[in-house]
């Protein structure tokens, strides 16, 4: 039997970029494991060790971005005065593009693939769940601090927000020609105020009824 091979903390993760980075360029179906080997510099054999298939690495790269891009976004929400000016702020982060690459290239990929294999499928959950969860946890500081309107239920404005958000962010990916980014943050915010009581406003501070 041949020695295990070697791949300490800091190859997984150099793999794992490779991965995502081959993906976002070809998508899944033409993708090669020895594309992603040869973009990491590494051998397939290695790869297929850890990671068994194209979509674990799909799962992984996925997963990587998305924490990385809310590390990041936990920063910027940290300086927010308030619950409705991190609410804006999440709205614009994301009108940006979850993840390294800018748009839902990779999280399409995500979708297609759950729909039909059912190991994706049950990974799924875990990895959708966190847009969600901070969408919620957001509006539920607004309503305690008499931000928001308490009659909103805060896990159904986080799903129909974050069910806006990744719609038109995949129209903006797809060059919808009449859905801009700014447009999509509009649209966002527009449907957050009706369901939370007050008014946000892109890049400026809400007015919050009496």
């Amino acid at each position: 039997m041949s020695p295990r091979p070697r791949l300490d903390h800091l190859r997984k993760p150099q793999i794992v970029a490779a991965a995502a980075e081959v993906i976002y360029e070809r998508g899944l179906l033409d993708t090669r494991i020895g594309d992603i080997a040869e973009r990491a510099g590494t051998s397939s054999a290695t790869i297929l060790y850890y990671f068994e298939s194209k979509d674990r690495l799909l799962e992984e790269a996925v997963d990587r971005a998305d924490r990385e891009w809310y590390a990041r976004l936990s920063e910027r929400l940290a300086g927010c005065a308030n619950a409705a000016e991190k609410l804006i702020r999440l709205v614009e982060e994301t009108s940006r593009g979850q993840g390294q690459f800018g748009d839902w290239t990779l999280w399409m990929e995500i979708w297609v693939r759950a729909r039909r294999d059912p190991v994706v499928r049950a990974c799924y959950p875990r990895l959708d769940r966190r847009q969600r969860a901070l969408i919620a946890e957001i509006v539920r500081e607004g309503q305690r601090a008499g931000e928001f309107s308490r009659a909103a239920d805060a896990d159904d404005v986080a799903l129909d927000l974050s069910a806006l958000m990744d719609g038109l962010g995949i129209q903006v990916t797809l060059g919808q020609p009449d859905v801009s980014r700014r447009r999509m943050v509009r649209r966002c915010l527009t449907m957050a105020s009706l369901a939370l009581g007050c008014e946000l406003e892109r890049s400026r501070a809400p007015r919050v009824p009496a």
